[in-house]
């Protein structure tokens, strides 16, 4: 089990608030208040979990600056109450950031199905037969 300090503890929970928040902005119809407290709250978790320095390392790589500079512009486009094109950009930001991350995710997620617990329930889930 990986031991957290108290701060990446509080990054991890700021992180949680930030994306129900920025999920709960994009189901009230793009509120922008929702989203745009949403964004600060995951950006400033980001900083707690993994510190400043390894942030602005991460954000400011040479190949990572395109997605970085949609993703931060989207940030800032919806501080400014646009945020229909604001999450939009983030979100393209977003997939051209962690482009080289999907497939570990993916790679994780394909090994969920080996857990006996999880693996009774996929296949109960996929024996009912429904007629929809």
């Amino acid at each position: 089990m990986v031991s957290l300090t108290d701060f990446q503890r509080i990054g991890v929970g700021l992180v949680g608030f930030g994306l129900f928040f920025i999920l709960f902005g994009m189901l009230l119809y793009f509120d922008s208040v929702l989203l745009a407290f949403g964004n600060i709250l995951f950006l400033s978790g980001l900083v707690f979990i993994i510190g400043f320095r390894r942030t602005f390392t991460f954000f400011f790589q040479r190949p990572k600056l395109k997605g970085t500079s949609f993703f931060l512009g989207g940030v800032l486009i919806v501080l400014m109450r646009w945020p229909l094109l604001g999450m939009l950009l983030e979100a393209y930001g977003f997939v051209t950031l962690f482009r080289s991350f999907f497939p570990v995710a993916f790679g994780f997620l394909g090994t969920l199905g080996n857990i006996p617990l999880l693996s009774k329930l996929l296949q109960k889930l996929g024996d009912t037969s429904s007629m929809v």
